[in-house]
């Protein structure tokens, strides 16, 4: 009987682990450090490796990014203002970049946006996106933070 027991809890804690490793830590920890200057450098460089490629190097994402291409897959967004990055809370920003937009949408969504959680520790992944929310406006940063707080 407490052979079992054991091999419940062992379960137990695996699948709690494999929670923590696919949905990354809670939204209480996640705080995007766009007012740290080393966390910001970090992330520029981070992102420059790693998302400008198709986000472009001044975030300005690819042309005509609100149609689809032939393929039906959307084109990168903008990560500037002028983008819809900002219309999001930091959580769903975290997902978006650690799992992809597929897999955060589901439905059979299809998206070219990978995620990065083989490629980007989650820190990694917060000072990307720290250094992204340091180039938007002091305004659009107010509503973000706004935004982010009244989902917590």
């Amino acid at each position: 009987m407490h052979y079992k027991m054991g091999v419940i809890v062992a379960c137990l804690l695996l699948l709690g682990g494999a929670i923590w490793s696919l949905f990354g830590a809670p939204s209480e920890a996640l705080r995007l450090h766009y007012d740290d200057a080393q966390s910001v450098s970090r992330g520029e460089m981070l992102y420059a490796d790693n998302c400008a490629s198709c986000h472009g190097a001044d975030l300005q994402g690819e042309p005509n990014w609100r149609q689809p291409n032939a393929d039906g897959r959307m084109p990168a967004p903008p990560h500037d203002e002028s983008g819809h990055t900002w219309h999001h809370p930091d959580e769903v920003l975290f997902r978006l970049t650690k799992l992809g937009t597929a897999a955060v949408v589901g439905q059979g969504y299809e998206s070219n946006m990978p995620g990065f959680s083989e490629t980007l520790s989650d820190q990694d992944i917060l000072d990307v996106l720290g250094y992204i929310k340091s180039t938007w406006p002091p305004e659009i940063i107010e509503m973000h933070n706004g935004m982010t707080a009244n989902t917590n």
